[in-house]
């Protein structure tokens, strides 16, 4: 699969498409995510269905919301999760809706994770773009659907800038090639090969497809979605307890780097594959502090006799994870619309069951802090 002297992109190269990278630079980082992903695993068994069932239920809705996003796509968070639910016979309360849009995401990705173990073939790909585009445009663009590129407006190409200072960032393989180029990506995918790490082969797929860009609009989507189903093959499990592509919409700008110069550069992809283990490592370490985060809130409701009220569990999460400024009564009673008298009794049975801790009095009034804060802010 040789095309022409001009060796610019890494699929123009004579000894394409036959990867190589350094195991030995990755095995430190390949065996740290190997054994968080291990640990988390244990840990949601520890937990127990119905918490594991919720878990995996956050982290699908993220990998949703977050892969289109990353590609600057909105979806509304509780409709993706309203959907996922509905489809896994899980009980959310009442279910918003249904929108063509967000289902055709959610689909994607739940065939690629509920059936990791069927082959990835031709077929399903183009059923997963038709999902990705119900009503054949792309924004008000008219696309072509469930079937490869033609290029008939020129080469595919990945441009940045506005019209007179577009800057091109890569040029995908001519769509005369794809037929043969995607067949024989797919034969790798679906074989088993005992010397190729089963984490490496994620990190690899996705790159491996993206760079191939068969599709007018949607690879970068159906890319993680084949990350994603590969991951699944490698826990050997269809539940999602992490989100990578959250973490990849956290490190956008290095994810779109590091695939610019790997895909600039030679067969040897280590560099990728580095930054690639790191970002799924960080992804796995973000739900451990999840799981801490449950297990924390679990035994506070315990001490509370069997359970917190909704408010101040909908409170304690927000403080462990993006809330901004300072927890008043005021601002407790705003945020879970209730009286002040209610959100002063709320806190204060959460200061004496040591989860919160008071961390100050001004004109506006008396300020709290989680209690493992406390001594961060003094």
């Amino acid at each position: 699969m040789n095309y022409g002297d001009n060796k610019k992109y890494i699929w123009q190269q004579k000894e394409w498409p036959r990867w190589t990278f350094d195991y030995k630079r990755l095995d430190s980082l390949l065996s740290q995510a190997t054994l968080e992903r291990g640990k988390l695993l244990g840990s949601m068994q520890a937990l127990g269905f119905k918490t594991s069932e919720e878990f995996c239920l956050k982290a699908l809705t993220s990998d949703v919301v977050k892969s289109s996003e990353i590609e600057g796509e909105k979806i509304n968070p509780e409709s993706a999760r309203s959907s996922l639910a509905r489809r896994l016979g899980i009980e959310v309360g009442a279910f918003i809706p249904p929108d063509k849009n967000v289902d055709g995401v959610v689909e994607m990705v739940l065939d690629a994770t509920n059936n990791h173990a069927k082959p990835l073939d031709e077929n399903r790909l183009f059923g997963w773009h038709a999902a990705l585009f119900p009503t054949g445009h792309s924004g008000m663009h008219k696309i072509t659907v469930a079937a490869f590129r033609s290029d008939n407006e020129g080469p595919m190409q990945v441009v940045s800038g506005g019209a007179g200072r577009e800057k091109v960032h890569y040029e995908a393989p001519p769509a005369n090639t794809l037929k043969s180029e995607i067949a024989y990506f797919l034969r790798w995918f679906n074989h088993e090969d005992k010397q190729l790490n089963s984490v490496i082969k994620a990190g690899l797929a996705h790159l491996w497809f993206v760079t191939l860009h068969p599709f007018d609009d949607g690879n970068g989507r159906i890319g993680r979605a084949i990350c994603d189903m590969a991951l699944a093959r490698a826990d050997g499990s269809p539940q999602r307890f992490y989100s990578l592509s959250a973490q990849v919409l956290h490190e956008r700008e290095g994810y779109y780097n590091n695939l610019e110069h790997a895909q600039k550069g030679t067969l040897d992809v280590t560099d990728w594959l580095e930054w690639f283990l790191s970002c799924l490592l960080h992804a796995v370490l973000n739900a451990h502090e999840e799981v801490n985060g449950a297990l924390y809130l679990a035994n506070l409701a315990s001490q509370a006799g069997g359970s917190l009220n909704k408010r101040q569990v909908k409170m304690l999460d927000m403080m462990m994870h993006n809330f901004e400024g300072k927890l008043t009564t005021g601002k407790w009673a705003a945020l879970t619309k209730c009286s002040t008298d209610t959100a002063l009794r709320d806190i204060e049975e959460l200061v004496s069951l040591g989860a919160l801790a008071k961390a100050g009095e001004s004109k506006r009034g008396t300020h709290y802090l989680l209690a493992t804060s406390r001594q961060q802010e003094n």
